[in-house]
């Protein structure tokens, strides 16, 4: 792990926890929403285009994906995670970065950070990295996120601030939702799954 780079959040809760056990518990059959909820978006593309998994641990996400016949790029600060992701899915591209300042030279359809992402990175960088992810999004492409609002140990992180620093990397919003499988968003609640455009240019 890259113990220089990585916040404090995601040094403590990698102490904690087993990375089998990790993989054990999200890797089920039944564990595909956020699969399921990235390729409804390209329901008019005959359910296939180019994705970054942003923070892609393990690659659970991304080789997912990659089945369903998408084209990945798999994106993480963490060499212990990116190399259990190499070694289940050499076809796939993964990159060691950090999703602030990372450049791919190329663009996607999607960006998806799944699993807290926006949590587990330094609170600083936050801005940076929805920058980041902005840059390499195609015009009118779409920005994923889903992060719990309320996390103890986490600083959290409101919908408001990060509506507003999509904002300032010239995304909007067009969906938000309380779950991966679409149930309707209630204000206050503890989980969010936005959806961000790009601007058309």
């Amino acid at each position: 792990m890259n113990g220089d780079r990585v916040s404090p959040q995601w040094r403590q809760w990698r102490s904690q926890m087993d990375l089998d056990e990790y993989e054990a518990r999200f890797g089920r059959p039944d564990s595909h929403g956020e699969a399921d909820f990235v390729q409804s978006l390209f329901a008019k593309q005959g359910g296939t285009g180019s994705v970054l998994d942003a923070g892609c641990g393990t690659g659970r996400l991304a080789i997912e994906l990659h089945k369903r016949g998408m084209r990945l790029v798999g994106v993480d600060l963490d060499e212990d995670l990116l190399a259990r992701a190499q070694q289940k899915a050499p076809e796939i591209r993964w990159a060691l970065a950090d999703l602030a300042d990372m450049e791919l030279a190329r663009d996607f359809d999607v960006v998806v950070m799944a699993g807290n992402v926006m949590l587990f990175c330094r609170v600083e960088k936050r801005a940076d990295v929805i920058h980041g992810c902005a840059r390499h999004l195609k015009p009118g492409a779409v920005l994923v996120s889903g992060f719990s609002t309320q996390i103890g140990d986490i600083e959290p992180l409101s919908i408001e601030t990060y509506d507003d620093l999509c904002e300032s990397a010239g995304l909007t919003l067009t969906e938000r939702w309380s779950t991966w499988d679409r149930q309707p968003y209630v204000t206050g609640g503890d989980y969010a799954v936005s959806v961000h455009h790009s601007s058309a240019r």
